[in-house]
């Protein structure tokens, strides 16, 4: 079974800096229809204005995945980590205990479009982590590329959770398969571009949970584009 959530469909907020679509519940959007999918708990999609951002503030027990779409995102915490994240960087960090982090964009001229990521732990009370990797175009171009996973697998970051996220870059007419365990269900979300999951037409900000299925069929349509895809227990 796939069941389509449309990017029109989605929690909304704009305050004047940051313009934010929810995937599922979060802050003051709710919705019990949509309050995740296994242990995908958030997927929020924002655009932040230059020399704007999100003051330092505090998280614990969740594995939270920054993934810069355009522009540049600067990170800094209490543990000590501080970075720019741009197109091509993946970004985790393990709450754990508890974390104070601060995200801004740096530029004085050029927006930042990123995705924002929750995943719940397997377990609680983990020591707080930060790890950021790069996965080059060519890496994800024609093919899906775990860029995060339980065991580290393929040079990816390591989830404390039985979670793999892959992505891929699909020219038109392009495709990929990818294969569900039994008992494992997926999440696809489209980055950008248009693309067909099955029978199904996705497009820029759609998502769809997979239940059910074996094999996941996706093909690039009119544009490039570009995609994550969550293989959850």
């Amino acid at each position: 079974m796939i069941e389509v959530r449309r990017s029109e469909e989605r929690g909304h907020a704009r305050h004047g800096w940051l313009e934010s679509f929810h995937t599922f519940s979060f802050a003051w959007y709710h919705d019990p229809a949509h309050m995740g999918f296994r242990s995908l708990r958030v997927i929020n999609e924002d655009r932040v204005e230059p020399g704007e951002g999100f003051g330092s503030h505090s998280h614990r027990d969740m594995e939270i995945v920054s993934y810069v779409v355009d522009g540049a995102l600067e990170h800094a915490d209490s543990m000590g980590s501080g970075s720019v994240i741009r197109p091509g960087d993946v970004q985790l960090m393990r709450a754990g205990t508890g974390v104070t982090h601060s995200e801004y964009n740096p530029s004085k001229v050029e927006p930042v479009h990123f995705l924002q990521i929750w995943i719940l732990p397997g377990q609680e009370g983990l020591e707080p982590a930060y790890e950021q990797l790069h996965f080059a175009p060519a890496e994800r171009a024609g093919r899906l590329r775990v860029v995060a996973s339980p065991d580290g697998r393929d040079g990816s970051l390591r989830l404390a959770q039985d979670a793999v996220v892959l992505a891929s870059l699909l020219a038109p007419g392009e495709s990929v398969r990818h294969t569900l365990a039994p008992g494992r269900g997926a999440w696809v979300q489209v980055v950008r571009g248009d693309l067909h999951l099955g029978e199904h037409a996705l497009r820029a900000g759609d998502g769809a949970a997979v239940e059910g299925e074996r094999e996941l069929l996706l093909e690039g349509r009119r544009e490039p584009s570009e995609l994550l895809l969550f293989d959850l227990a």
